[in-house]
């Protein structure tokens, strides 16, 4: 959505990472099938600054892969804080478990294997952070998983919602485009948030739940 020399630029102005997300990144694009999955050094960043703006107490990542966004969010947390972190894909929790040892925050981390669908109405937990990052096809249901349990003044964060720009155009209708169009509009039609999406990588979702 930015022009590469105008990304290179905002980078090179933001705060620098912790060592151990290098090596993550690194590791990440060596070993996995679609690397680009991750947030990386700018979405992180960002993802970082949410987390420390809002202090949150309880945090709920939707898609962990292979941890990355989950370590950016934990920067956040108050000391005795949790982020919950559910992926569906058993294959990268070595890979997570490796950086989550590496980092401040392995006592903070409770991941979750299995289908969030299932897994987010057991949570006893209310959330006062969500990022939502999982298969696109569902970001409609999670949506209204999750408005329950987001406290109120809490932030609802959603990956990926422009879609490459598909949802600009409406003859394009696969079904990833059409629920994450979906998503969009459910968003901004439930008054009990405020919302806006930052043309950040792939579009990125912002809504604080004010009532």
């Amino acid at each position: 959505m930015i022009p590469t020399d105008i990304q290179n630029y905002i980078e090179k102005l933001a705060s620098p990472q912790p060592t151990y997300l290098n090596e993550l990144e690194r590791e990440t694009y060596q070993k996995t099938v679609l690397p680009q999955m991750i947030s990386g050094y700018y979405q992180g960043r960002l993802l970082s600054m949410f987390s420390k703006l809002t202090r949150p107490r309880q945090i709920l990542e939707i898609g962990t892969f292979t941890g990355f966004s989950t370590l950016c969010l934990a920067e956040g947390l108050l000391p005795e804080g949790q982020i919950h972190t559910i992926d569906i894909n058993d294959e990268f929790t070595v890979l997570q478990n490796k950086y989550f040892e590496k980092s401040p925050y392995r006592n903070q981390i409770k991941q979750y294997v299995g289908n969030a669908r299932e897994i987010i109405p057991r949570l006893s937990q209310q959330f006062d952070l969500i990022f939502l990052d999982a298969d696109k096809r569902f970001y409609p249901e999670y949506f209204k998983l999750l408005v329950a349990q987001l406290n109120r003044g809490g932030l609802l964060l959603a990956d990926n919602v422009l879609w490459y720009g598909k949802v600009a155009h409406k003859h394009i209708i696969d079904a990833e485009t059409q629920a994450l169009r979906k998503y969009n509009e459910l968003l901004l039609a439930d008054k009990s948030f405020e919302v806006i999406i930052l043309p950040v990588r792939d579009g990125i979702s912002v809504a604080r739940k004010i009532i």
